[in-house]
């Protein structure tokens, strides 16, 4: 009986000491990376501002006319874009050469897209300041078009405020913004895009960036503050 017990301990024993090696085997890899306090703490060097801090700055000075891009600015509008990929050229970006495309999306397509808050709070404290507003766009001219209508019903602008939308378009080797900025006389804009920041750049115009939403069609996705302009917090929606 004795050697039965002592012969059942050493079984007991060789499972004890074989089992943490057993559990290190089936032991899954970790799911979460993890990080540490110095990535959470990491921020970029970008002059972050907020709307309120705009306004400030602008304290004091005179009623002017200021701009503002459309699409991923005031408007997430890619909805619209991405229907208009799916009906006229799948997989590729030739339905933004296409003029039938065009003339939906500035005759209703833009029913589907969403207004952003931060336009909603930017164009409030601009019309409050008695601000002229004009919205500058490189979409394609269309022979008709709502896009004025519904930024004007979408953000509540008075008529006294509002301008017609200008169709800048897109022109190889060429901002074609710029021209626009200068012929209206537009002290400030806002805007998603590299090219938004340097056509205001070209004419000595204020350019403040606003942060294009990660879910975007359209990419890349750009380095806001690459120029040293100011970004506006929490602008991406």
């Amino acid at each position: 009986m004795r050697k039965i017990t002592m012969a059942f301990s050493a079984v007991c024993l060789l499972f004890t000491l074989n089992n943490p090696v057993v559990a290190r085997a089936s032991s899954p890899s970790p799911v979460y990376p993890g990080t540490n306090i110095a990535r959470l703490a990491e921020q970029a060097p970008v002059r972050w501002v907020s709307v309120e801090q705009i306004e400030n700055s602008l304290l004091g000075r005179p009623p002017m006319a200021v701009g503002f891009d459309i699409d991923d600015t005031v408007l997430f509008s890619s909805p619209g874009f991405w229907r208009g990929q799916k009906t006229y050229s799948p997989r590729s970006e030739a339905y933004l050469k296409n003029p039938e495309f065009w003339q939906k999306m500035n005759n209703g397509w833009d029913e589907f897209s969403i207004p952003k808050e931060v336009a909603r709070a930017l164009i409030t404290m601009h019309i409050k300041r008695g601000d002229s507003i004009y919205f500058v766009t490189g979409r394609t001219q269309t022979r008709t078009e709502t896009v004025t209508k519904t930024l004007q019903d979408d953000f509540l602008i008075p008529a006294a405020n509002m301008n017609p939308v200008i169709f800048a378009g897109d022109k190889p080797g060429q901002n074609a913004k710029t021209a626009w900025l200068q012929k209206k006389n537009i002290r400030m804009f806002y805007g998603d895009s590299d090219n938004d920041i340097t056509a205001a750049r070209e004419v000595g115009v204020r350019g403040i960036r606003v942060l294009r939403a990660s879910n975007s069609t359209y990419r890349p996705l750009p380095m806001a503050g690459k120029f040293g302009e100011e970004v506006i917090v929490n602008s991406e929606y």
